[in-house]
């Protein structure tokens, strides 16, 4: 009878004698995808982050949406829901939230070359559409009981990306994007900008059972830890920060690298040349892409080096200083080289080394995953060129739900891809083959560089 009516521990004794703490998120950009060396995504690094905090190890349930993350918590099947969720007031009559971390406002998106919309009046007569039943449609929904003119459509079994692609291509006129969704959107719609905001902020928190409210103390301590020591904004900055892209800036900084930089590493992409095979002139775009010929490089997500190498990367390839120039140039050639003979032997160059270039970026696997929706859409998975028009569609969710490994950032293995390419042919410009000696310019003037110095 004892036992009978003793009540349940909470959860927070739960996690404790179990060892894990469960948690449910999404397959998304803002939350959590399958990366070069594992899982990756900002709800991913903050939950498992969390879990070492508490002494115990993270477990990941994925489920389709926020919405359905916050159905596991209600329902009890795992401790918290870290899915970059709005923590509105409705969500917060039914659930336990943890503190806000990240503010997101709501923001109408536009062509640059078209006029901008000042006011809600702007948007009266346009063709506005939007994902069915978002809290976008909420907004736009309110906004029109104001201003009757307004009209706009929801649309079912499209993303955000869709809208955002469909603006960009002039199919429709303006959509609403979540600040951090057009963060990401921007890489490969660079056109895009955006104009009046509907909602100027909505905060982001991890969401607990109502059922007891043990685990949310050590959450707001938690969070309160990382904002102290910079974690915070350093997870959230990597996954939000916008990549460089290759222009004429980016020329001038390589020009100016070039003169500087690059006769005393010469040698050493020749010796690895020498022991690998490939061009110098290759591994040295590469490099380039890399670190900007920088030995000491070192990025936020703890690559290193001139070759800007993970530590499981160098183990595997026998490298123990990624910060040695000549050992990191070596690794990035044998890995290169590891990577390139996953690729079908049947398809030539130069469409073999820029498939092998993607995988190096983004990991074999998820390369696959392209060349696999490639085929799909009628093109040929063996040509860089379809391959590469199809590789940012691994960040749409109607497209990387049907794939084996799920979401990756697409637009990333394009851009490295392309800005090596442009650099290979900087470099072979200024040689004329392999082994002629640089025709070194005179770089431009200083006051006119921008920042060509930092890492990518």
């Amino acid at each position: 009878m004892l036992a009978t009516c003793s009540q349940p521990p909470d959860i927070l004794t739960q996690v404790r004698e179990a060892g894990l703490l469960q948690v449910a998120t999404r397959n998304s950009p803002t939350a959590y995808y399958l990366g070069l060396d594992g899982p990756e995504g900002p709800e991913y690094e903050l939950a498992r982050g969390f879990a070492e905090w508490l002494g115990v190890r993270a477990g990941f349930i994925v489920v389709p949406s926020g919405t359905a993350a916050l159905e596991e918590v209600a329902h009890h099947r795992v401790h918290l829901a870290a899915a970059g969720i709005v923590a509105n007031q409705a969500r917060r009559s039914r659930l336990v939230f943890g503190p806000t971390y990240q503010q997101v406002s709501q923001n109408i998106v536009y062509r640059e070359w078209d006029p901008p919309p000042e006011s809600a009046v702007d948007l009266e007569g346009k063709r506005i559409e939007v994902v069915a039943g978002s809290t976008h449609a909420e907004a736009l929904a309110a906004l029109a009981r104001h201003e009757p003119g307004l009209a706009y459509v929801e649309r079912r079994g499209v993303d955000q990306l869709d809208l955002l692609a469909r603006v960009s291509s002039g199919d429709i006129d303006y959509t609403v994007a979540d600040s951090s969704e057009f963060s990401l959107g921007r890489h490969f719609h660079p056109e895009l900008r955006t104009a009046f905001t509907l909602t100027l902020s909505e905060g982001i928190a991890w969401a607990m059972s109502p059922r007891d409210d043990s685990l949310a103390p050590l959450v707001r301590r938690y969070f309160d830890d990382i904002r102290a020591d910079g974690s915070l904004e350093r997870i959230l900055a990597r996954y939000y920060e916008a990549a460089d892209r290759f222009d004429y800036v980016h020329s001038l900084g390589f020009m100016r690298h070039v003169h500087e930089r690059l006769p005393e590493l010469r040698p050493l992409f020749e010796q690895a040349a020498a022991e690998t095979g490939f061009d110098w002139r290759l591994l040295a775009a590469i490099a380039y892409q890399e670190s900007k010929w920088d030995p000491a490089a070192t990025s936020v997500t703890g690559v290193r080096g001139i070759m800007m190498l993970t530590e499981p990367t160098a183990a595997r390839v026998g490298i123990d200083d990624r910060l040695d120039p000549v050992q990191s140039i070596l690794g990035g050639a044998r890995y290169l080289i590891e990577v390139e003979n996953k690729i079908p032997p049947r398809i030539p160059e130069p469409d073999r080394m820029w498939l092998a270039l993607a995988a190096y970026n983004v990991g074999f696997g998820h390369l696959e995953d392209a060349r696999i929706l490639t085929q799909r859409q009628g093109g040929s998975p063996d040509r860089w060129a379809d391959v590469r028009r199809h590789l940012p569609l691994l960040a749409q969710e109607r497209w990387y739900t049907t794939l084996r490994r799920g979401y990756a950032r697409g637009w990333e293995p394009v851009q490295f891809v392309d800005r090596i390419e442009g650099y290979l042919e900087m470099l072979v410009w200024l040689t004329g083959s392999p082994d002629a000696p640089l025709r070194l310019v005179t770089p431009p003037p200083v006051e006119v560089m921008a920042d060509t110095a930092a890492v990518d």
